[in-house]
């Protein structure tokens, strides 16, 4: 039996756009496409492995994880680093309706 995981978009947050946590902490964050769920998990690539895509620093790669609330398994892909506060708006503007389809 082969479980099939989701994929998701993961941010991991540095500079300007990270101000609100520990500077030790190196979490990429993301939300459960099966129960919405918010979630995060440690980065295991280091920033010199992301390349320029689209206009963000990706890992197009990705890390696999699962899911706190409901347990699937996860494929965060693409894993976009956000550096500042415009990044972060240009970002949202980019991704944001991705995450917000309709489960309908």
């Amino acid at each position: 039996m082969s479980v099939r995981s989701a994929e998701t978009v993961g941010v991991r947050y540095t500079g300007w756009a990270a101000l609100h946590r520990d500077p030790l902490e190196d979490p990429v964050v993301y939300t459960c496409p099966h129960c919405g769920t918010q979630g995060q998990k440690q980065a295991r690539r280091s920033r010199a492995e992301y390349r320029f895509t689209d206009g963000f620093l990706q890992d197009m790669q990705g890390e696999m994880t699962a899911c706190k609330g409901c347990h699937r398994p996860l494929h965060l892909a693409p894993i976009v680093l956000v550096h500042d506060q415009d990044e972060q708006k240009r970002f949202e503007a980019v991704f944001l309706p991705e995450a917000l389809v309709s489960k309908n």
